[in-house]
């Protein structure tokens, strides 16, 4: 079995897992004999995603670091390089502030023509965003079967979440073309990590975006004003696959 090929038969199922949740997210409760409310499911797996972000991927972000200044050291000459990756995940984090912002706008507008643009950007901005993380289903937590699992529970949980924010705001639009420009996007986006590679420092800085989307995104889902985030499960659900976490390294 050629290396390819492995990295198909490991990643596929996480992917076709994102794709189901957003074709059919709204029936997936598989702690219901645990969690009866399913919104208060929705919220312990944002904070799972959340926990991720913070316990795994920020670490991850250390070590990108340091590989991107080794890179810039043999490619371009770049002042600070070392702290680089620390403001593209702000870029990130600023990115999916605005596109929400953005969406709010037409919204509140009250034209219809502005209205379905920026409903059309902030769909497409989502969708460029789950078809990145698919990618780096593939390129970032590929390289083992260990990785890939915690990386699927993760985003699987935060695409839940995801997926329940955009059908209450979109309601009927996202059922008819929304879910499943998602789903598509997910597996697009795995299909171009399975073929395509980038330099480990590119790579790099993929990641240190989304992890500035994925603190931004659970932040508009979970916490803003107004919302119908659970405080109590979001917590229980960071605090527990935290802990759980921790041992991984």
């Amino acid at each position: 079995m050629n290396a390819t090929t492995h990295l198909i038969l490991e990643t596929l199922p996480a992917v076709l897992l994102f794709a189901a949740i957003f074709l059919a997210g709204e029936h997936i409760h598989p702690l219901r004999a645990l969690i009866k409310d399913r919104r208060t499911f929705v919220s312990f797996t944002a904070g799972m995603s959340a926990a991720y972000v913070f316990v795994h991927m920020m670490p991850e972000l250390h070590e990108a670091r340091e590989m991107l200044v080794e890179a810039a050291s043999e490619t371009i000459e770049m002042k600070y390089e070392g702290i680089s990756i620390y403001f593209v995940a702000l870029i990130g984090f600023i990115c999916f502030y605005g596109l929400d912002r953005l969406r709010a706008g037409g919204a509140e507008s009250g034209e219809e023509a502005r209205e379905e643009s920026s409903e059309k950007m902030h769909l497409g901005g989502m969708a460029a965003y789950v078809g990145l993380t698919s990618y780096l289903l593939v390129r970032s937590a590929g390289e083992s079967i260990t990785a890939t699992v915690i990386y699927a529970l993760a985003f699987g949980g935060h695409f839940l979440a995801l997926e329940h924010s955009l059908r209450e705001e979109y309601g009927e639009a996202f059922l008819r073309r929304g879910r499943w420009l998602m789903a598509v996007a997910c597996l697009l986006g795995w299909a171009i990590g399975v073929s395509v590679g980038v330099p480990a420092f590119v790579l790099a800085l993929l990641v240190a975006f989304i992890s500035g989307g994925v603190i931004m995104t659970n932040t508009l889902m979970e916490l803003s004003e107004g919302k119908d985030g659970r405080f109590g499960p979001f917590m229980a659900g960071s605090l527990i696959y935290g802990l759980m976490l921790v041992p991984l390294g």
